[in-house]
């Protein structure tokens, strides 16, 4: 059985409809300030395309080949690359920006993942997320634990119960503190790779 996340019109509708309420402008917020060489990681059905800021220049990489097919007909000039986080083919430094939305709940690995996309920033690039993570409720939080399992496999790869904050500062990320935001078990925020300490060798 494929999860929703490979089925792209369930997919699509399900945002459409996240999309028409409060949702819309955290869609909007993410693309909107990529600036240069854009990553748009695990692209899904493309949504984040055409509201991309003038002058960024995107590719956009997912593993699901008819993830990427519906990407083509909704940003067809825009390179597509079938590829996963925890391995991008890229060489290090290509990109100013990279943009993850609702991308890492269902990343198998996350530090991998995080990893890579540090590697793949140019120095002064930019790491632009928007997640749904644990609740600090712990009364949500334990209901996240048990539908954990059945929803993960109905969803297609999807945890709602990962801190996806906390790991991206673990990966040696910046987050910058203007920039967080907070709804429900919804994040937004941008972050940058720490710089390595004068005269270190930082992360291999």
């Amino acid at each position: 059985m494929r999860g929703l996340e490979q089925i792209p019109w369930l997919y699509d509708l399900g945002l459409w409809a996240a999309e028409r309420g409060g949702f819309g402008r955290w869609r909007r917020w993410l693309p909107g300030g990529a600036t240069g060489r854009t990553l748009d990681l695990g692209t899904g059905t493309g949504r984040n395309l055409p509201w991309l800021a003038p002058g960024a220049r995107a590719v956009a990489v997912d593993p699901h080949p008819q993830n990427l097919a519906a990407t083509r007909r909704r940003a067809p000039d825009v390179p597509l690359v079938r590829a996963r986080a925890e391995a991008l083919p890229f060489r290090d430094g290509a990109f100013d920006t990279v943009l993850s939305g609702l991308v890492f709940c269902s990343v198998d690995d996350v530090p991998a993942g995080l990893s890579e996309v540090r590697r793949v920033l140019g120095p002064g690039g930019t790491f632009r997320l928007l997640e749904h993570v644990r609740s600090s409720s712990r009364l949500e939080a334990s209901w996240q634990d048990l539908v954990q399992p059945a929803w993960t496999w109905v969803a297609g790869g999807c945890r709602p119960n990962r801190e996806t904050e906390r790991a991206v500062e673990e990966a040696g990320f910046e987050i910058e503190p203007a920039s967080r935001a907070a709804s429900g078990t919804f994040r937004r925020l941008v972050a940058r790779p720490v710089a390595p300490p004068a005269g270190g060798h930082g992360e291999p």
